[in-house]
């Protein structure tokens, strides 16, 4: 066998065993060492090149931007844990409530914000679901708009900054975090617009299937209603504020003052304030929070390594020249290039967890898209958006799950009146998933949806560069004497005539000088 033959062999073999549903940490791994030990033995490169193995896996664990990882997810699970989802869910809904789908609205608004400060799909699904369904099904809300809003409004969080995966995508992109998340603005505020604009339009042509809730239902009126509203959203802009702002991820922000590590430790203090301003903070809190983070931060540790095993397998039998071959070899250029790969990883994602996609496929697709000029921020964020249909389509449309799981509590303990039929959440998620593609085709073609919010890059001409040296002034008792001409620089002609006057007037001065001593 050739060597150029075994790429698409490895490639092959990464499909097959990310189907089998083995964890796919340890599969990779073994994948890749199988395969360097048969290149290994059809001369494909050295033993000495596995030997690289625990210097590049160390190279991971030392890291830091990888280190925001575990601080994001704490200070996430902190807030999921402490209510405020419930607090905001409960004083929106009874704000926007009398207007017709008001309680969807509350849903999409809460989505985003509680998406800006907690970054987990499931505890906001559950959250939002345990307040929202019981409230919608006795009001007579359409089944299947209620299980479509309640999933997709959780899964904006996985675009919404800080989201982990724009976190992994800058990493994995070699991008700085803040750009990533000032890029990311734009559609995901698209995002919240559309699914606005399309409650609203249901609204208008299904009246009945979104109705307003009675204004004699309402526990709170006037102030009081206001005040619980802000209780719970100015606490938590000024924590959204506060860690984007300290790493530069606001839009038109052009200066950063701490690490991308070092404000999620800032995010995690500042949910541990709100969760004691609630009175909700405890040990039990912390420590069921610390063990979420461990285990996420534990598998994200285990997936880098069997991918860095696999990619550096698949470096050294020149897996990235085939890709690369593959994919710019595509009719239309950037745009074929950017529609082939969203089409590709859309379906992946039926199978694959966006880590995996993060860490296994992004690092072969980012040297080709360099090379192809795209914008590294741009094909990061627009990766993020179509990651973000993972969570809401079958087979392993986990926010579907999380939906099923919180219905089927709710209807056992009697909270709502009928089961959830699994038809009407499948079927519910599809306008969600076709609004989040259009969202897809928006970003790949009006690239300034994204760049809009980044700083302007400043394009200089190497060969119109002018370095002007300053002129330093001579040394106490190194100035020059009367007539004594300055060194020639290096390469510059000497004018020996202007010379040898000078030669000339400095022996005259001597012979002058000689002169009056010896008449003294």
């Amino acid at each position: 066998m050739q060597m150029e033959h075994f790429p698409p062999i490895m490639f092959a073999g990464l499909v097959i065993i990310m189907l089998i549903g083995f964890p796919v940490a340890f599969s990779l791994a073994a994948l890749g060492l199988a395969s360097g030990f048969y290149a290994i033995e059809m001369g494909w490169f050295p033993a000495a090149f596995m030997g690289n193995l625990p210097i590049s896996i160390f190279s991971i664990l030392n890291n830091e931007l990888l280190l925001a990882i575990p601080f994001f997810t704490f200070m996430g699970t902190i807030l999921e844990k402490c209510g405020l989802a419930e607090d905001m869910l409960d004083s929106m809904g009874q704000l926007f409530g009398p207007m017709r789908g008001g309680v969807g609205y509350s849903v999409i608004i809460v989505g985003f914000i509680l998406g800006a400060i907690t970054g987990t799909v499931a505890g906001q699904v559950i959250a939002m679901a345990l307040i929202s369904l019981p409230v919608m099904m006795k009001y007579n809300y359409n089944m299947r708009y209620a299980t479509g809003v309640l999933a997709a409004s959780g899964t904006i969080t996985q675009l919404v900054p800080p989201s982990l995966v724009l976190v992994v995508l800058a990493d994995q992109l070699g991008r700085p975090v803040g750009d990533m998340y000032k890029g990311a603005w734009g559609p995901s505020l698209m995002q919240v617009g559309m699914f606005a604009l399309y409650t609203f339009l249901l609204t208008r042509v299904k009246p009945n299937y979104l109705p307003g809730i009675p204004v004699s239902e309402r526990t709170l009126n006037g102030w009081a209603l206001w005040k619980k509203c802000l209780r719970g959203i100015v606490p938590s802009a000024i924590l959204i504020f506060t860690v984007l702002g300290s790493m530069g991820g606001l839009p038109f922000q052009n200066h950063a003052i701490a690490t991308p590590t070092e404000a999620g430790a800032m995010g995690v203090v500042g949910a541990m304030i709100l969760a004691a301003m609630s009175k909700r903070l405890s040990k039990a809190l912390i420590w069921e929070a610390m063990a979420g983070t461990m285990r996420l931060t534990a598998m994200v540790v285990f997936i880098l390594i069997g991918s860095r095993v696999f990619s550096q397998v698949f470096q050294g039998v020149d897996g990235a020249k085939w890709v690369e071959h593959l994919l710019t070899g595509l009719p239309g250029g950037q745009t074929g290039f950017l529609i082939v790969v969203n089409v590709f990883v859309f379906f992946l994602a039926f199978f694959l967890d966006f880590f995996e996609i993060a860490f296994i496929i992004v690092p072969m697709l980012a040297p080709v898209a360099d090379k192809m000029g795209i914008d590294l921020i741009w094909f990061g964020v627009l990766l993020c958006v179509n990651l973000q249909t993972s969570f809401m389509h079958p087979p392993f449309g986990f926010a579907l799950f999380y939906l099923r799981g919180i219905a089927d509590t709710l209807f056992k303990d009697k909270r709502i009146p009928r089961p959830v039929l699994s038809n009407d959440i499948y079927l519910g998620a599809i306008p969600w998933v076709i609004m989040q593609i259009i969202l897809v085709v928006i970003v790949i073609f009006v690239p300034q949806s994204v760049t809009m919010f980044l700083d302007e890059k400043i394009d200089v001409d190497v060969d119109k560069v002018v370095i002007e040296m300053p002129v330093e002034e001579p040394a106490p008792g190194m100035e020059l004497k009367p007539g004594e001409l300055p060194m020639p620089k290096e390469g510059e002609p000497v004018d020996e005539a202007a010379a040898d006057k000078a030669a000339e007037k400095a022996a005259d001065d001597e012979q002058k000088k000689i002169d009056e001593l010896f008449k003294k």
